[in-house]
Parts: structure tokens; sequence; C-alpha cells
């Protein structure tokens, strides 16, 4: 393989090998054989370019596509696109929460119009939208989560900041 870039890469954010292995969630031991020079998996590559936030291609010295090889020619591609299946995925689980509690909504409106319900009904809607996210959060992160780690490999679980409100 090409040169790494990765041990100035770490000090330039004035990283340790510690903090990268940490961050990456690759063994300290990896950091060192790839600052050394020894070769990587494309998984391992992946890993520390999204800890470090870089293109798999700046993790080397020289950044010739024609000097690379065609497995990290096609990394950064292959990451960005089980990036976006993995948004995806969800994205359309909180459109479903979304399109429940609506339908919720709606169905305990046309109930209280022909006096079917109470109007202490409108609790259980807000009770939906207030519980239903935090239940929701919990689905994402412990059980919708591992599964996308291993359909998608390459891509990585967001944390909820960015994540788009239901």
């Amino acid at each position: 393989m090409n040169e790494m870039r990765i041990a100035a890469l770490r000090r330039e954010r004035g990283w340790t090998q510690e903090r990268l292995a940490e961050t990456s969630g690759i063994a300290v031991r990896t950091v060192q054989r790839l600052e050394s020079g020894k070769d990587a998996s494309l998984e391992t590559l992946s890993a520390i370019a999204r800890a470090l936030d870089v293109p798999v291609r700046d993790l080397f010295a020289s950044e010739e596509s024609a000097d690379l090889d065609p497995g990290v020619r096609g990394l950064d591609e292959r990451t960005a696109s089980d990036q976006a299946a993995r948004d995806r995925a969800v994205a359309g689980f909180w459109s479903l929460y979304t399109a429940i509690g609506i339908g919720f909504g709606i169905a305990t409106v046309v109930l209280l119009v022909l006096h079917v319900w109470s109007p202490l009904v409108f609790l259980a809607v807000g009770a939906y939208w207030v519980l239903g996210r935090l239940v929701g959060r919990v689905v994402v992160d412990v059980v919708l989560a591992p599964r996308l780690d291993r359909r998608y490999p390459l891509s990585r679980h967001d944390d909820g900041s960015s994540r788009a409100a239901g």
C-alpha cells in the first residue's frame, strides 16, 4: 500500500494514538502498526477516516487515484452509499412514527367530534408524542442501530443530534 498520513492527521488534531483508537473503535496496537507502515483492511481504514473526518483517500500520502488500490478508491463511494442507506432506514422509522402519531391524532379528533371519547383523550395524544419519541430513540439505538451496523458496516450511527424530528 501507499505511505500513510495517519500519524500526521492525528497530530494535526492534537490526538494521541489512544484517542484515535477509541474514536475509531480499533485497538491502539492497530493504530501503532498502521503508523509504522503496515497494511490495513478497508474496514479499518474506513473507521480511521470516519474518526478523523476525512475521506479514505486522504489517509495516503499520494492521492493520485491511479496509485491507490482499486478497493481504496471505491471505499469512499461505498461508505457514502452505506451511510445514505442507513440514513434512509432511520428516517423511514421516524416517518412511520410520525404517520402513526398523525393517524392517532386524527382518529382522536374524529372520535371527540362524534362524542365517543372524553376530551381527556388528548392527554393520550400528548403522551404518544412525548413517550413515543423517547421509546423511539431507545428502539433506534438498541434495536435498529446494531442491525444497521451489521448490514451497513461502513456507516456510522448518528448519536441523535442531527436526527430528523418526528
